[in-house]
C-alpha cells in the first residue's frame, strides 16, 4: 500500500517566489536584466538563507552540482547524460578511477563545499595551471558586480577565464558562481552559471560579439528562476519525508533520513550500510535496503536507476 502524504503546509505554500512580472516575457535588455536579476537574486537568497523556509540547502547544492556536471560535459563536447554521470561517480568502488564522467561530478560537489573567501581552497579545486590568475580573475568579477551588478561580475570572469583558456568551461563556471556567492554573502557555492549555457554563447562571448554580453547574462539569469523553482520544489518533498519519519522504526531512521535531505542519490549499500554516513550507526545492508523500499512504499522516495541491482535511490518528486 502506498502512503500518501498529507498536504503541503501553510508555510510551504508562502515560500518566497518569482512575482509575474519578472517571469512574464519581454525584450530583454541590460536595464531589464540587471531590474530583474535582483529580483531573483533577492528571492533566491531568502530562500536558501532563512531557514524558516525549510529548504535542505545541501540537497539543493548536490542536485545543481549534478546539473552543472552535466552541462559542462556538454561545454567540454563529451554529452554524457546524467544518469550516467550520476552512477559513474556513485557506483564507483572506493580507490578506482571514476572515469570522466564521474570526476566532474566530483569536481562540481567539491565545488558547493568549498567556501566562497578561501582562495587555496578555489585553487587546490581548479588546479595549479591558473594558480597566479584565480585571485585576478575574482577581483575583476567582483569589481564589476560593483559598478555593473552581480550577472555582470560573473560574465565578466567567463570572458577572462576563457580568453586564457578556451577549453576552462568548468573553471570559468565554477568563478562566475564563487563571484556570485561572495557578491551575495553566500557561505557556501551554488551551482548555477552552467546550467543554461551554451559553446556557442560562450564562443561569441570571447569573440566580444554583438549582444553576447547580454545573452550570457539572460542565460544566467534564467538558470537562478529555475533555481528558485528547483529550491521551492525541494521544500515541498523535504516536508513530505520529514511527514513521515515518524512512521519509519528501523534502527538509525532519522539518521538515514536526515542522508536523503543532503544527497541527491544514496547507495544503500556504500551510503547506508555497513554505517549511516557520516554517524556510527550501523545498519545491515539487508537493512538498507528495506530502509530504502520502505520510503518508496511510502512515496517519498524514488529508485533512480531502473535496475535490480547496483540501486540508487533520491528524494520522489
Amino acid at each position: 500500500m502506498t502512503y500518501h502524504p498529507t498536504a503541503i503546509s501553510d508555510d510551504l505554500n508562502n515560500l518566497p517566489k518569482l512575482p509575474l512580472w519578472v517571469t512574464s516575457g519581454r525584450a530583454e535588455t541590460f536595464e531589464t536584466v540587471a531590474f530583474r536579476s535582483g529580483a531573483a537574486l533577492t528571492v533566491l537568497d531568502q530562500l536558501i538563507t532563512d531557514l524558516t523556509n525549510h529548504v535542505p540547502v545541501k540537497l539543493l547544492a548536490n542536485k545543481l552540482a549534478l546539473s552543472a556536471a552535466t552541462a559542462t560535459s556538454k561545454l567540454e563536447g563529451r554529452l554524457a547524460r546524467e544518469a550516467d554521470i550520476r552512477d559513474a561517480y556513485h557506483l564507483t568502488p572506493p580507490g578506482e578511477a571514476r572515469g570522466p564522467d564521474g570526476d566532474i561530478l566530483a569536481f562540481w560537489r567539491g565545488a558547493v563545499r568549498l567556501r566562497p573567501g578561501g582562495t587555496g581552497e578555489i585553487v587546490d579545486l581548479v588546479g595549479v595551471d591558473f594558480v597566479s590568475e584565480v585571485g585576478v580573475w575574482l577581483d575583476a568579477g567582483l569589481e564589476r558586480t560593483r559598478t555593473h551588478g552581480p550577472l555582470a561580475g560573473c560574465v565578466a570572469v567567463l570572458r577572462a577565464v576563457l580568453e586564457t583558456d578556451d577549453r576552462a568551461e568548468r573553471v570559468a563556471c565554477l568563478l562566475s558562481d564563487i563571484v556570485l556567492a561572495r557578491a551575495l554573502n553566500w557561505t557556501s557555492v551554488l551551482p548555477v552559471s552552467a546550467r543554461r549555457l551554451t559553446k556557442a554563447a560562450l564562443r561569441d562571448l570571447v569573440a566580444d560579439g554583438q549582444g553576447a554580453e547580454l545573452a550570457v547574462q539572460v542565460r544566467v539569469l534564467e538558470s537562478i528562476e529555475e533555481t528558485i523553482r528547483v529550491a521551492r520544489d525541494l521544500a515541498r518533498r523535504a516536508e513530505a519525508l520529514r511527514g513521515v519519519a515518524p512512521k519509519l522504526r528501523a534502527k538509525g531512521s532519522d539518521a538515514a533520513v536526515a542522508l536523503f535531505l543532503s544527497e541527491d542519490a544514496v547507495a544503500p549499500s556504500t551510503m547506508l550500510s555497513p554505517r549511516i554516513r557520516g554517524t556510527t550507526i550501523p545498519m545491515t545492508d539487508r537493512a538498507a535496503r528495506r530502509f530504502c523500499d520502505r520510503l518508496v512504499e511510502l512515496g517519498v522516495a524514488q529508485e533512480l536507476t531502473g535496475r535490480s541491482t547496483f540501486r540508487l535511490y533520491g528524494i520522489a518528486p
